[in-house]
């Protein structure tokens, strides 16, 4: 998407508030692919100043599937729905909830306190249409992913316990 309409999205008001920086790495291998820098630099870059930039990272090794079980994602919603945030920054949507309920939940909580979201390829305005739009379906699609991930993973243990001659 392109950096200036991105740009146009983030408001005084929401500069005035803190951004949070969500990582939430399933695996090793994740944590050292997907880094957090590049998303703290966009926030700076929006006009987030370095101190204002908080990062939740104590879900690492968590699946991103039941908001319950994360202390971090938990943290970020009071935050979001407290107005304390004015964007929230993750790498992918799977990485914030894999739970459509979730998901719904945080886009519908940042959409009342004038919260944005960005992610490695725009900043979402849960208020302007479009965007509702394409939140709702990434929130979506990061659940089938998990829901194809388990039903590959079943498929490959029920096979491993036929044994080799199949």
């Amino acid at each position: 998407m392109h950096e200036a309409f991105s740009q146009d999205k983030v408001r005084a008001s929401h500069l005035d508030r803190e951004a949070c920086l969500y990582v939430r790495q399933s695996s090793p291998r994740q944590v050292v692919e997907h880094g957090e820098s590049g998303l703290r630099q966009r926030a700076v870059a929006l006009g987030w100043q370095e101190e204002r930039i908080r990062v939740i990272d104590e879900d690492q090794g968590k699946s991103g599937t039941l908001a319950s079980n994360r202390s971090g994602f938990r943290d970020l919603m009071a935050r979001v729905a407290a107005a304390e945030v004015g964007i929230v920054l993750a790498l992918e949507a799977s990485r914030l909830a894999r739970n459509n309920g979730d998901w719904s939940q945080l886009v519908q909580v940042a959409r009342i306190t004038d919260t944005l979201i960005l992610d490695e390829i725009a900043v979402y305005d849960p208020n302007y249409p479009p965007d509702m739009l394409v939140l709702g379906i990434l929130g979506v699609l990061a659940e089938y992913e998990l829901q194809n991930q388990r039903a590959h993973a079943g498929r490959a243990a029920r096979a491993a316990a036929a044994g080799p001659g199949l």
